[in-house]
């Protein structure tokens, strides 16, 4: 039994039960679950709380904007920044990632430049450079993966060359669980005067980070992949490059002054920020980083390691089932994609649903990978800080009833 299984109690929805049997959580890559404390630090910003920020005298108002920049210093502090002014909020990571690429990449790209990303890259971390890449004339160049799944770095100096000026990695992938090398690719990067930006959807949430270590220049994640809620996430980048991006939204609240034909930007992160902000949706956020510094995230990663472990050798008992993603636990987190013969993914998540397993199926927004990997979907089951053994159990046992459904025996 997993030393963390005792959090269980504090996830109102893990105990429901779905088809008459009891929930095993399996999608955490795509939204983790909720504690109570987050659901309840919500729930009280609207019931005592909510009013507008930065704008009103009121009471409510200042307390509101107080909850809300509070918000912001603790999603700083989880990630290691110097500052909260160097987190800015957006809806999530795709967002953040667009926010650069529109922000910066539009005005400085010109036609010949390079932006290098790689195989295993979340949609969110291609379609943008895509996009830019159309509007500048500059290319894209893909560092392509190991026979076991991970980063090739062995064309590092080759594909990142002098005309690069954008690289993109992931801190971990949402379909294989491995590790992205960000350290030698921003090495790589800084050879030839890049930046790098990181998308850590995945990665922040299952592993400690500490900004200064990592030394990217811009750093994307979610609130509802570490037990926030929905609808924001953040943008970490370099003072310097925050101060010399240009804002992609206008509005409300981004601004020092308006005038008829020109306006001046309000200070960073608010030049950012245009509109009423995601205000319960910081909140929410502080209460969940709150709880994960409580466990320690020392201690998520060691769960993960433990639980993946577990789960790769329970899979491995059943005949036709291939899984994509590294072995050595210490190069993957705990995204398992897979397959079982020659059964379609969808019927697969459908067959487990029915024993009130949850799993993902599809192409999990990297189509490109799922490419590079011949299959036109995989299943994938996804772990996070509430995932006990018994969880694992039930999806396999399901996969053998799947086995026998499909007449695979």
């Amino acid at each position: 039994m997993s030393s963390l299984a005792h959090l269980i109690d504090d996830f109102p929805i893990l105990g429901r039960e779905i088809n008459g049997h009891r929930l095993a959580y399996l999608d955490s890559a795509a939204t983790t679950q909720k504690p109570t404390s987050v659901i309840k630090a919500i729930s009280d910003y609207y019931e005592n709380t909510n009013a507008n920020v930065h704008r009103g005298a009121h009471t409510l108002a200042h307390e509101a904007t107080v909850a809300y920049e509070a918000g912001r210093a603790k999603v700083a502090d989880f990630i290691g920044a110097a500052s909260p002014n160097e987190i800015v909020f957006t809806r999530g990571t795709s967002a953040a990632i667009n926010l650069i690429a529109y922000g910066w990449g539009l005005r400085r790209l010109t036609p010949g430049d390079r932006i290098v990303i790689t195989l295993q890259e979340h949609h969110s971390n291609i379609v943008p450079w895509q996009l830019i890449a159309d509007l500048t004339g500059a290319e894209l160049a893909y560092l392509e993966l190991n026979d076991d799944y991970t980063v090739d770095t062995s064309m590092l100096e080759k594909v990142i060359d002098d005309r690069t000026k954008i690289v993109g990695i992931s801190g971990m992938s949402n379909v294989t669980g491995a590790i992205g090398p960000v350290a030698d690719v921003t090495a790589a990067a800084r050879a030839v005067g890049a930046i790098v930006v990181m998308d850590g959807a995945q990665s922040v949430p299952h592993t400690s980070t500490a900004i200064t270590e990592l030394d990217v220049d811009f750093l994307a994640f979610s609130a509802h992949k570490m037990l926030g809620p929905t609808g924001i996430g953040a943008l970490w980048g370099k003072p310097e490059l925050l101060e010399e991006m240009s804002p992609v939204e206008g509005g409300g609240e981004m601004i020092t002054d308006v005038g008829l034909y020109e306006s001046r930007w309000a200070p960073v992160p608010h030049k950012f920020e245009a509109g009423t902000p995601a205000i319960a949706q910081a909140v929410g956020w502080g209460a969940a980083v709150d709880y994960l510094s409580k466990i320690g995230m020392d201690e998520v990663r060691r769960h993960e390691v433990e639980i993946t472990k577990y789960a790769l050798e329970r899979m491995a008992e059943i005949p036709d089932l291939t899984v994509y993603g590294p072995t050595d636990l210490d190069k993957r987190g705990g995204a398992v994609s897979f397959e079982l013969g020659d059964i379609h993914a969808h019927d697969l998540a459908t067959i487990l649903d029915e024993e009130g397993v949850a799993v993902r199926a599809g192409h999990h927004c990297a189509k490109p990978l799922m490419r590079y990997l011949e299959v036109p979907a995989t299943a994938r089951a996804s772990f996070y800080i509430y995932t006990i053994e018994e969880d694992i159990d039930q999806m396999v046992k399901a996969l053998w009833n799947a086995r026998k459904l499909f007449g695979l025996d």
